[in-house]
């Protein structure tokens, strides 16, 4: 295991996430202080979400071509342009303009990472829940960062949030030079890819496009939920249970910093008990949690209730990621573009949905409406085959991996 590329890679997995996190955020502000409505908002959240995802897998095939380690820095760049331009836009279709450029940014970012972290880790499922919390933990902090900066200053002192991306982007310059004078080399492709067209580049492994596509239903059934209960926990807060808005930021604080916890459980799992594990148990646990939140009387049980459902959500998150890269091991981009771009698809697709329910029959029914529909995911899981990497250490990565640096070992 790379750990010191491992956790720079994690650490500009905060970065980009943190502005990820930034546009639920912020949809309370814009209801209170712009006026937007339940479907509006919804219409911001699919921006984000959704034209992010539609864009991520066309990033996944550009880094199984040819390596492209520059999207990292690009793709986090951008995503924080958009949430900045968004904070500072008169009017509503410009700010979801910006929003959508904020979600491409994202969709750059995901692909080449995941990639270059699966390189890292080589086959551990921990190494994978390292880098993927990196990203649950800049969703937790942006709710507090956006109240601070936005709830405390206005939307003009949105430029504010540009802070940790220019940090961020000024270590990826210094990266190089430092890595070098500290014995890095250029490391050796991970993953010796056949000729085009015999089907079997990994060690002879052929793609398993059936289980793949039995994953991404499973995915799509998560997102859903996911991404609807990521932009309406905090209002539901608010409106239904008489809440402040200081209030609705820590419940959605608390959810994704369950997620980051959910992540290295996950992993831990994953790594003594097998990733199937982590993969029923996360979803077994998820159901009864979701019931909690539409049902929850009061405040504390609305709390527990997210915060459980954060930590089983997530439980199977770096599995479900290296599981699409062993079931596609001659893709391994383009797996994880369509998987995490699924991911966040599906959910943003069907926000304006929700919001459009939401706004007639309240989010009570929402979150019940929500319930029904993750029954399936949760039958599915239980029966996703496990294929396991042979004939490497490191299963997934490609030539992409060829320019990163690693130490000599």
């Amino acid at each position: 295991m790379k750990k010191g590329q491992l956790g720079f890679l994690a650490g500009t997995h905060v970065v980009n996430d943190l502005y990820q996190g930034a546009i639920p955020a912020m949809l309370p502000l814009l209801m209170s202080q712009r006026h937007y409505s339940y479907a509006a908002v919804s219409g911001l959240a699919f921006a984000a979400s959704g034209v992010s995802s539609l864009f991520q897998p066309l990033f996944g095939l550009l880094s199984d071509r040819k390596p492209r380690s520059w999207l990292v820095p690009v793709g986090f760049a951008t995503a924080a342009f958009g949430v900045v331009t968004a904070g500072l836009a008169g009017n509503y279709l410009l700010t979801w303009l910006c929003v959508a450029l904020a979600g491409i940014g994202i969709a750059a970012y995901h692909p080449p990472a995941t990639s270059e972290a699966r390189a890292a880790g080589g086959s551990s499922q921990k190494a994978m829940s390292v880098f993927s919390v990196g990203g649950t933990v800049g969703g937790s902090l942006a709710p507090a960062l956006v109240t601070l900066v936005i709830g405390s200053l206005g939307f003009s002192s949105s430029y504010l949030l540009a802070i940790p991306a220019l940090a961020m982007v000024a270590l990826w310059v210094l990266r190089g030079p430092w890595m070098r004078w500290r014995g890095y080399t250029p490391a050796a492709p991970l993953v010796s890819r056949a000729p085009a067209g015999t089907g079997a580049q990994d060690g002879g492994r052929r793609d398993d496009w059936r289980s793949f596509t039995r994953l991404v239903v499973v995915i799509i059934g998560w997102s859903i939920p996911f991404v609807t209960v990521t932009s309406l926990v905090s209002l539901h807060a608010q409106r239904d249970l008489g809440q402040s808005a200081g209030a609705g930021a820590t419940v959605l604080t608390c959810y994704t910093a369950a997620g980051a916890v959910g992540t290295l459980l996950g992993g831990w799992v994953g790594d003594r008990h097998g990733r199937m594990a982590s993969v029923r148990i996360g979803y077994l646990v998820a159901l009864p949690a979701l019931l909690g939140i539409a049902w929850a009387p009061v405040f504390p049980v609305l709390v527990v209730s997210t915060v459980v459902f954060g930590a089983a959500m997530f439980l199977p998150f770096a599995a479900q990621v290296t599981l699409a890269q062993d079931y596609l091991p001659n893709r391994p981009g383009t797996a994880s573009g369509l998987t995490l771009g699924l991911a966040m698809a599906a959910g943003g697709l069907c926000s304006p949905l929700f919001g459009w329910l939401a706004d007639r029959a309240g989010l009570g029914a929402t979150f019940y409406a929500l319930l029904a529909v993750f029954v399936a995911p949760v039958v599915l899981a239980l029966r996703l085959p496990d294929h396991k990497a042979t004939g490497t250490e490191h299963p997934a990565p490609t030539s992409a991996n060829a320019t990163e640096f690693s130490r000599n070992s």
